[in-house]
């Protein structure tokens, strides 16, 4: 089916909708179908095996390398069941809401409705990621000591909008979100 175009119909179509959230396994053979806007969180392997790319050229007008052999190695064959949204928790606390979208070994995504205020922290343990999905936000680091919070009267806001993607660096403590607005904050 790879050898002569047919792939696709040897595929399970899932459809989708806004706000669905699917965990793929590794060694899973998937597509993004036309039209389809998604965050793809993943470890960080830096490893994408092409079996199939729809024909579709690159910007020299050349088909894009397939890694046929080294996909076979690794794909899990094993007839799946249909993908289902699972239930999910909101957790409410003042000025925000928040609930666990996915989370596994390497990372944990939570989707944070913000409709005033929201706080988080950032250990020195790992980075976050933060991408705003729907309004526009000021995130403002929260300082320590009040002496310094005092002193530190600019310089410490960033607005962000629908589309924007923070990486957030380990060790930054407490920040503050405030407006209205969604994101994903991701955990690794």
């Amino acid at each position: 089916s790879l050898q002569n175009g047919t792939i696709i119909d040897y595929l399970q179509q899932v459809p989708v909708h806004k706000n669905d959230v699917f965990f793929v396994q590794p060694g899973t053979v998937h597509a993004i179908g036309a039209g389809v806007l998604l965050a793809e969180i993943q470890e960080n392997s830096n490893v994408t095996y092409r079996l199939f790319d729809y024909d579709r050229l690159d910007k020299n007008g050349c088909k894009r390398p397939l890694h046929v052999e080294k996909a076979l190695e690794v794909m899990n064959l094993k007839r799946a069941d249909s993908p289902r949204q699972q239930i999910r928790l909101m957790r409410y606390q003042p000025g925000s809401a928040r609930e666990t979208l996915c989370r596994c070994r390497y990372f944990q995504v939570d989707r944070v409705l913000v409709t005033d205020r929201y706080r988080m922290r950032v250990e020195n343990t790992s980075f976050q990621v933060l991408l705003v999905l729907e309004g526009e936000l000021c995130i403002e680091c929260m300082p320590e000591d009040a002496a310094e919070q005092r002193d530190n009267t600019q310089g410490n806001v960033l607005i962000v909008r629908k589309g924007d993607c923070i990486f957030v660096p380990a060790g930054m403590g407490e920040l503050q979100v405030r407006g209205k607005g969604q994101l994903l904050q991701v955990f690794c």
